[in-house]
């Protein structure tokens, strides 16, 4: 059997995009470079959109194409490809956005994505326009966290570019990699790959008009970091740990991180997470399990506030598990603990916007 470019092509013809109701050749869906090696035929299809509902049944139609009127033989490899979006200059990107603030953490486990979550509903709560996006791309949890995720979030055509849309649950706007791949699988990317869907859910989506943008970070720092100051102007990092000495180690790093000269973005404070236990049957007891006041004693030496202490309570998991922020339940001490955080937030936000000049990109030569 020998094969050659004619008759992929005219296999192909036999294919109609059901959009148009035209061929795949004659739309001008079927790229030029088809590859042949053998029996192995590799070719890309091209589609307009990245969220087209036909992608799926095209490719799977124009396999079948293949080995119908060829030979059922052939080894077929799809490629697809979508339409490039034109994208604002860097310093256009989200203009109805007033405050960006990047949620951190030294090391994993400390619970960053739960109190960027309750954190979101609770400014929500006290009225403010919020979004917030999981750009922790290899971990994500935001959508569990929320009840989402089976969400599946859609593209529309807007001012002439395809915008993703987000999700809103508890009047927070939500975007997550989490919703565009196996919830089940490893994400496995090179970082190159991750810094790429960081910026995509930033710039193509349809955030609109926002007091704050909540963005929930990887622990560490790593190139996601980067990349966002690099595509952002970061209004006041936010680092999350517990009183743990080894947390406070990594904290410590963190917050180098942001102050560092060359990145040079305000530190809004500490937020201590996991201060104490204290049981349902015994709520005026206190147990500290990963030491006392951890976060308060390096906020004081750093010269940074201390945004909030967050105790251990089960309802904290829970909601998290089933998809509703404990912050919900206003009347709880958690509850109460979160709106004294996003309170003091907002106060920190509206001090450093009063008193220090807006945070500039990160520019790297050749960017």
């Amino acid at each position: 059997m020998t094969l050659y470019p004619k008759l992929i092509k005219d296999a192909l013809t036999n294919v109609r995009y059901p959009g148009t109701g035209k061929d795949l050749v004659s739309s001008g869906m079927l790229e030029d470079s088809i590859r042949i090696d053998g029996i192995k035929v590799t070719f890309t299809l091209k589609f307009e959109k990245p969220n087209d509902p036909f992608i799926k049944s095209v490719v799977k139609a124009a396999e079948t194409a293949i080995h119908t009127y060829i030979d059922e033989q052939v080894e077929v490899t799809v490629n697809v490809q979508t339409r490039q979006l034109e994208r604002p200059e860097p310093d256009k990107l989200l203009p109805q956005v007033k405050n960006i603030l990047a949620i951190s953490s030294g090391k994993g486990g400390v619970g960053k994505s739960t109190i960027s979550s309750n954190l979101a509903v609770a400014l929500a709560s006290k009225g403010y326009k919020v979004g917030l996006l999981d750009a922790d791309i290899f971990g994500p949890s935001i959508p569990k966290m929320f009840g989402l995720e089976e969400a599946r979030p859609r593209v529309e055509h807007i001012g002439g570019r395809d915008l993703i849309i987000p999700e809103e649950r508890y009047g927070v706007k939500i975007l997550s990699i989490g919703f565009f791949v196996d919830k089940d699988n490893a994400v496995v990317w090179r970082g190159g790959m991750a810094s790429n869907a960081l910026k995509q859910l930033i710039a193509d989506a349809n955030w609109g008009e926002l007091d704050y943008f909540l963005i929930d970070l990887p622990p560490g720092t790593s190139d996601i970091h980067l990349t966002l100051v690099q595509t952002l102007s970061v209004t006041g990092a936010i680092v999350v740990s517990t009183p743990q000495q080894v947390a406070l180690a990594d904290a410590r790093k963190g917050i180098s991180m942001f102050t560092n000269d060359k990145i040079n973005v305000p530190v809004l404070g500490l937020v201590e997470n996991m201060s104490w236990f204290t049981p349902a049957e015994l709520p005026q007891n206190k147990y500290y399990l990963f030491g006392k006041e951890g976060c308060r004693q390096l906020a004081e030496e750093l010269n940074i506030p201390l945004l909030g202490q967050i105790p251990i309570v089960q309802r904290i998991c829970e909601g998290g598990d089933i998809g509703e922020p404990v912050v919900l339940q206003a009347d709880s001490l958690t509850g109460m603990a979160f709106a004294e955080l996003a309170s003091k937030v907002v106060e920190q936000t509206e001090l450093r916007n009063a008193n220090q000049t807006q945070t500039q990109r990160v520019i790297v030569k050749g960017h």
